[in-house]
C-alpha cells in the first residue's frame, strides 16, 4: 500500500481505517512533550486508583481534552486542584487508535497562582495596547436613544435585574434582547463570544451591553480573555462594558467603547432620563417662548415708533411741508431773478449811454462832420486833399457832397 502524501488516495487503493489511525497516532507521537495551558473543567479521583483523570478546557473555545496523571503527580505539584482552576502541565499527546481518541499524559501539573495570573494579564494588556485596541481614538460614541439594546449577562442575576430595572425606571419604553450566558468558568468565553456574534448581526441592536456582578479576580477572568477582547474589536455595533465594581478593571473594560463602574451605572449610561429630558425641555421651551414674546415686544414697539413718525401718522403734512419749501423756493428764484434782471438792465443801460457818448454820431449832433475822401479815407488835416478833389461831408443828418478849392 503506498502513501498519497497531502492528496488524497485513488478510489480503487482505500486506505483501511486501522491504517489512518496508525499514521495519525504516528504523527501525533511525533509530537513529543508539551507544556499546556488551559483549565480544569472536572477532576476524576477514584479511590484506591493510582491514576487521576482531568478534562482540560480551552479558556477561549469549546474545546477540551482528557488528561490522565498519577495520583503522585497532581499530589506534588497541585494538591489543592479544584474545578475551574487555571492550570499548566507538562503532557505527551496520546492517540488511542482503538477509540479515535486524543488525550494528554501528563508527568507534571502547576497550579497558576494569582500572582502569575495577574503577570499575565499585564503582558496581555501590553500587547493588545500595542496593538490599537485600547485606542480612544476608535471607540464610538453610543446613539442618544437606542432603539433596542443587547444584553449580555448571566442567568436571574442581580446584574440583570440592576440593568433592566434602572433602564426600564429611566425610559420606560426602552426595548431589551437579552441573551443569558455563563459569566464564570470554561464555557463562559464561548457563550459570550457567540451572544456577541448574533446580537452584532442584529440589525435593530444599537448598543450592546455586557453586564456581571463583582468577584474575585478569578471568577472575572473570562472578562480578560484575548479571543473575547478580539470578539468586542470587531464588532460593529458599540459595546458597553459593566463588569464588577468600579475598582474591577478586566481587558475587557478599555477595548469596549465605553466602560460603566457598575450595571447600574451602565443603565445611567446607556438612555437618557425621562424626567430630566422633560425637564430640559420644559426648560427649553419657557426659553424659547420668552424669547418669541421679547422678540414680539420688541418688533411691536418698533412698530409703534414707525406709525407715530409723522410721515405714517400725518402723511399730509409732509406734502405740506414740502409745498411750502417749494413756495419759498419759487418765491426766492423770483426774487433773485428779478435782482440780476434790474442789475442787468442797468448795467446795459449804463453801458448805452457810454456807447452813446462815444458814438460817432453823438459828436455829429454837436455840430462835427466827418470829411471823407473817395476812396472813403477820413481827412484829418487839409494836406491830406489836393485842389479838385472830391469830399463827402457827413452829417448828424444826411451828407454832402463838395470839391476841394484852394
Amino acid at each position: 500500500m503506498t502513501e498519497a502524501g497531502a492528496g488524497r488516495s485513488t478510489p480503487e487503493e482505500p486506505w483501511p481505517v486501522r491504517v489512518v489511525s496508525q499514521k495519525v497516532s504516528a504523527w501525533i507521537a511525533k509530537l513529543g512533550w508539551v507544556w499546556v495551558d488551559g483549565q480544569i473543567a472536572q477532576i476524576s479521583r477514584r479511590p484506591g486508583a493510582a491514576t487521576v483523570f482531568l478534562t482540560l478546557r480551552d479558556p477561549s473555545a469549546d474545546l477540551s481534552l482528557t488528561v490522565t496523571a498519577s495520583r503522585d503527580v497532581l499530589d506534588t505539584g497541585a494538591p489543592e486542584l479544584a474545578e475551574g482552576a487555571r492550570v499548566i502541565l507538562h503532557a505527551k499527546p496520546e492517540f488511542y487508535a482503538g477509540r479515535g481518541t486524543l488525550s494528554l499524559r501528563a508527568d507534571e501539573i502547576r497550579q497558576v497562582g494569582l500572582g502569575e495570573l495577574l503577570a499575565r494579564l499585564e503582558k496581555l494588556k501590553k500587547l493588545l495596547a500595542a496593538e490599537g485596541l485600547f485606542d480612544r481614538a476608535r471607540k464610538r460614541r453610543l446613539p442618544f436613544l437606542p432603539n433596542r439594546i443587547g444584553l449580555i449577562t448571566g442567568r436571574a442575576s442581580a446584574a440583570e435585574r440592576d440593568v433592566l430595572l434602572n433602564t426600564q425606571r429611566r425610559w420606560p419604553a426602552v426595548d431589551f434582547r437579552t441573551i443569558n450566558v455563563a459569566v464564570q468558568g470554561p464555557t463562559a468565553v464561548p457563550q459570550i463570544i457567540d451572544a456577541l456574534r448574533v446580537l452584532d448581526s442584529d440589525e435593530s441592536v444599537d448598543v450592546i451591553v455586557l453586564a456581571r456582578g463583582g468577584g474575585g479576580v478569578e471568577d472575572l477572568l473570562p472578562f480578560s480573555d484575548e479571543a473575547l477582547c478580539r470578539a468586542v474589536f470587531g464588532c460593529r455595533t458599540p459595546v458597553v462594558s459593566a463588569i464588577g465594581h468600579e475598582s474591577d478593571a478586566p481587558l475587557v473594560d478599555y477595548v469596549a467603547d465605553l466602560r460603566a463602574s457598575t450595571p447600574t451605572d451602565a443603565a445611567k449610561r446607556i438612555v437618557p432620563d425621562l424626567a430630566e429630558e422633560q425637564r430640559l425641555i420644559g426648560q427649553a421651551r419657557h426659553r424659547l417662548d420668552r424669547a418669541v414674546r421679547g422678540l414680539l415686544d420688541r418688533e411691536s414697539h418698533r412698530l409703534d415708533g414707525l406709525r407715530s413718525r409723522p410721515a405714517l401718522a400725518r402723511p399730509e403734512v409732509m406734502v405740506d411741508q414740502r409745498a411750502a419749501d417749494l413756495g419759498a423756493l419759487r418765491d426766492r428764484a423770483g426774487r433773485c431773478l428779478d435782482h440780476r434782471i434790474g442789475t442787468a438792465t442797468g448795467d446795459l443801460r449804463q453801458t448805452v449811454a457810454r456807447l452813446r457818448a462815444l458814438s460817432p454820431a453823438a459828436t455829429l449832433e454837436r455840430g462835427y462832420a466827418i470829411v471823407q475822401r473817395a476812396d472813403n479815407q477820413v481827412v484829418r488835416a487839409a494836406g491830406e486833399v489836393a485842389d479838385g478833389d472830391p469830399l463827402r461831408i457827413r452829417l448828424a443828418e444826411g451828407e454832402l457832397s463838395a470839391t476841394v478849392n484852394g
